[in-house]
């Protein structure tokens, strides 16, 4: 097929690559020079403009969206919504809200432009291994387009799954990166509860890699760990201040809308706020308390 491709950063490049390589035509548009060139380079024709992009497929056309979520991924299918005919389509692959997903979709079908959101995972080793792919929208039109969804997942059969109607796919997605955030911080707990039992002398490097093998927790976010361990043991290189970039929030916030408890997930998410904070002044009002009732200094360690 001949796809159109928005977006040509890590994701977005890998994944061109990978669609070249199953033997699609991929026409690239970035704002980035450089991110234009490392398509051309693996094969992708490249254009300057959105208008070009669209002028170079053939209709009915197919564009795939790969742009930071939010107000990047607004300004782009509002143009694509002008510029797209009717009985084309726009594939929003990014990790946008559900609930946009649902808004954009019925803007776009205004123009009579088809529509599928698509929560995307396999982060940068997607290239070699494939992604894992959860679609909402229309089943005719998620067939219509399946050989682009054969070409990314990880095989043929497996890892490409129309989930539901539009917003489905965006919200499939987003409960996974909670559930990632819970995993994460579980990880980050039980090896620093290891480093922390100083008279064991464990070594973090060689348990990691242990337990990779036949161990329950055995995974990909295990598989990290070990590699980063192996290549700095102390993790010096590294700061212990956590970014988020969405998808907690809107899990949690979803749990609250729900009425659905998600205590592990919050934590997690509220953990990544507390790394941010230097010296927070919560700790300081404990101390507050504790002084005051208690008479306990700031530093003491005695259980109260």
């Amino acid at each position: 097929m001949k796809i159109g491709m928005i977006g040509l950063g890590r994701m977005g490049l890998n994944m061109t690559e990978r669609l070249i390589n199953d033997g699609h035509l991929i026409v690239g548009y970035d704002l980035n020079k450089q991110s234009l060139k490392s398509a051309k380079m693996v094969g992708a024709i490249t254009t300057k403009s959105l208008n070009e992009l669209v002028d170079k497929i053939e209709t009915p056309r197919t564009v795939w969206v790969m742009v930071p979520s939010g107000k990047a991924t607004e300004e782009v299918v509002n143009t694509l919504n002008k510029l797209l005919k009717s009985g084309d389509c726009i594939i929003d692959g990014g990790n946008s809200y559900y609930k946009d997903s649902i808004r954009r979709e019925k803007l776009s079908k205004q123009f009579s432009i088809d529509y599928l959101d698509c929560g995307t995972s396999g982060g940068i080793w997607g290239l070699k291994n494939g992604y894992c792919l959860t679609i909402g929208g229309l089943k005719k039109v998620y067939e219509k387009h399946k050989p682009i969804f054969k070409s990314l997942s990880p095989n043929k059969s497996n890892g490409k799954l129309h989930v539901g109607p539009i917003g489905a796919g965006h919200f499939v997605k987003m409960v996974h990166n909670g559930i990632e955030y819970g995993i994460m911080q579980a990880f980050a707990e039980g090896f620093e509860l290891l480093e922390s039992k100083t008279e064991f002398h464990l070594n973090l490097e060689v348990i990691s890699e242990n337990w990779r093998r036949g161990s329950v927790i055995n995974s990909w976010l295990l598989d990290i760990i070990a590699e980063e361990l192996e290549k700095e043991p102390s993790l010096s290189n590294l700061s212990s201040v956590v970014q988020d970039s969405g998808e907690g929030r809107w899990t949690v916030n979803e749990s609250i809308e729900l009425g659905v408890p998600a205590p592990v997930i919050s934590a997690a998410l509220y953990a990544r706020f507390r790394s941010r904070q230097e010296d927070p002044l919560s700790g300081k009002i404990l101390s507050a308390m504790r002084r005051g009732f208690g008479g306990h200094k700031s530093d003491d360690s005695t259980l109260k």
